[in-house]
């Protein structure tokens, strides 16, 4: 029986809403997997055949170290669930485990917040090391060269390639999360839509 038979979707609405749940859940999904996929393998290029790990001292500090865990942990949990997405779209062509209207709204709210705390997340990553990396190249004497070495509290410190390729790393992850933020707005557009065209059809003239 559905959870709630007075807040359930009736057919066509179901329908239409089962296509949108299937449709921008496997587009965030393939979103996040492709755009996310990169950034791992360059992490895993760059442990295995770099003689210096991804990310300099810098990334050691302990703030970055925890918004780069965080936005990890949510990045994993938006890809659950954008999976979860396609799962609902199967259950609401089936009325014996059909989720209410409350249930759906709760669920896609639930996709953007986590998307966007994941986007906030990457962000004061991305910015942080883009900050320091440019009071590097400022701090250097302008003479152009490729890879740079300044010193700080004694310690050698490197801008090279790496760095790069850790910032390449970090946009392709903001991407897939701006993505899968819009396919978020939009499957919570179209679930109100069907609310909305619901409630009108039951409204007497």
């Amino acid at each position: 029986m559905p959870e709630n038979m007075t807040e359930s979707l009736q057919p066509p609405k179901t329908d239409r809403v089962a296509r949108a749940f299937a449709r921008y859940g496997w587009g965030g999904l393939w979103s996040l997997v492709l755009m996310g996929a990169i950034p791992v393998i360059i992490m895993v290029y760059t442990f295995i055949f770099s003689d210096r790990p991804s990310g300099s001292h810098r990334s050691g500090l302990p703030l970055v170290q925890f918004f780069s865990t965080v936005g990890l942990l949510l990045l994993v949990f938006i890809t659950f669930w954008f999976y979860r997405y396609t799962r609902i779209a199967k259950r609401l062509l089936g009325p014996a485990a059909r989720p209410s209207e409350a249930s759906l709204r709760k669920t896609v709210w639930t996709g953007l917040v986590a998307t966007t705390l994941a986007l906030l997340f990457s962000m004061l990553v991305l910015l942080f090391e883009v900050g320091t990396l440019l009071f590097y190249f400022l701090s250097a004497p302008q003479a152009g060269l490729p890879t740079i070495q300044t010193t700080v509290d004694g310690f050698a410190s490197w801008v090279s390639a790496v760095d790069m390729i850790n910032l390449l790393s970090m946009i392709l992850t903001l991407g897939g999360e701006i993505f899968a933020l819009i396919f978020g707005l939009l499957l919570l557009f179209r679930t109100l839509q069907a609310s909305e065209l619901a409630k009108a059809s039951e409204t007497p003239y």
